[in-house]
């Protein structure tokens, strides 16, 4: 490792766009998404989803948080490649402890998270010795050494697993927002924590990219094991629908602002509501995903309560994160993705008389008039209102 302090910061000339090895790393997000597709469909209940759920916010926190280590270093050198690394192999390890992640793989999920964070901090910490960043480091090192415990005593418990690890999250949700304080290094002030928009931007559509392509394999593993017939034909292009409707209302228009806004705006604040409502979309296309299992399979056959109930939230999540995300970027309410969430209710309300067919149907429906009106808006509005 180079003695010379601050060799791990990025270079003011290096590029923009994501590195090989964090297009890398995402391919063990891929893993993920798909291992937690199959949680509730061992049993679809209150339980199961909040399990899946659970998992994903712990496995959200890894590829996020790699996300900004990755945007803060440079991604040349050979120790922060080498933590890139690490993280894809923990990321998999996760992954693979993910369907019994609260049993008795629970040292394998627990350890390879606190790994991870533990794991990134001290190369980073020894690195910029020297360096006046190296107290952002040891903030963040410091709470992920705190949480760890927690984390490491829930694997232990079994009686307090699941409510420990929910504290844990809590907290390593909370410290960057507010700034990681710590006693005798204080809070990281915003230009600490800075973070280069057009870098972030791209690197959440490629994840939300994953999550749709996740959404994709499930529709088609699925329908390669039915008959081919009509009506399981007719549901496999509906989730194609479903996919590519919420691609186009998820880049649609609002690339363009988010990476403005993450360059200009308090990181510590802007950048970590960001990167929870691309959580919160990206759940939403996961449980779609779930959802897509049930609908291909008994396409035809109605009073599905649960499987309803996915259908019709897995779009609801997407649109209430999408509504949410453009108000922080443009401080204005989308109308039309707004208008679509209590539409979607109204879905669910009478979907136990309908078969998931046509529940999946009017969802399609749905989303297809709230992308008409949104681009019809675009076109209508002056210049600066254009983004939504």
């Amino acid at each position: 490792m180079s003695s010379r302090p601050g060799a791990l910061l990025r270079r003011r000339d290096e590029p923009l766009r994501a590195s090989f090895l964090e297009l890398f790393f995402d391919l063990a997000f891929v893993l993920a998404l798909r291992q937690l597709s199959l949680v509730p469909q061992v049993g679809v209940s209150v339980a199961q989803t909040a399990l899946a759920a659970l998992l994903l916010v712990a496995l959200w926190s890894v590829w996020a948080v790699t996300a900004w280590f990755a945007d803060w270093f440079d991604r040349a050198n050979p120790w922060v490649q080498a933590v890139l690394v690490g993280a894809t192999l923990g990321m998999l390890l996760m992954s693979v402890a993910v369907p019994d992640a609260t049993g008795g793989r629970a040292w394998l999920f627990a350890g390879a998270y606190v790994a991870i964070h533990v794991g990134r901090g001290v190369v980073t910490a020894v690195a910029l010795r020297g360096h006046s960043l190296r107290r952002r480091t040891l903030r963040i090192l410091t709470w992920y050494g705190a949480t760890g415990i927690l984390w490491l005593v829930g694997a232990a418990w079994p009686a307090v697993r699941v409510p420990v690890w929910v504290a844990a999250l809590a907290l390593d949700y909370t410290a960057p927002r507010i700034g990681w304080p710590t006693p005798g290094l204080g809070r990281a002030e915003p230009g600490e924590l800075r973070l280069r928009g057009g870098h972030l931007t791209e690197r959440y559509q490629q994840v939300f990219i994953i999550a749709l392509g996740e959404l994709i394999i499930t529709a088609g593993v699925t329908y390669s094991s039915t008959d081919l017939a009509a009506a399981p034909s007719v549901a496999f292009l509906l989730v194609f629908a479903v996919a590519v409707l919420s691609g186009l209302l998820y880049v649609t228009p609002a690339g363009r602002g988010l990476g403005a806004a993450l360059d200009e705006r308090d990181p510590s604040r802007f950048g970590t509501i960001t990167s929870y409502l691309h959580l919160v979309m990206i759940a939403g296309v996961l449980a779609t995903s779930v959802a897509a299992d049930f609908v291909l399979t008994h396409p035809t056959e109605g009073g599905h309560t649960a499987a309803v109930a996915l259908t019709v939230a897995g779009p609801a999540l997407f649109l209430a994160g999408r509504v949410a995300l453009s108000a922080v970027i443009f401080r204005r309410l989308s109308w039309p993705r707004l208008l679509g969430l209590p539409a979607l209710v109204l879905i669910a309300l009478v979907g136990h008389a309908l078969p998931l067919l046509g529940v999946a149907a009017a969802t399609v429906a749905l989303l297809l008039v709230v992308l008409v009106l949104e681009r019809r808006l675009a076109r209508t509005e002056p210049g600066p209102r254009t983004g939504r």
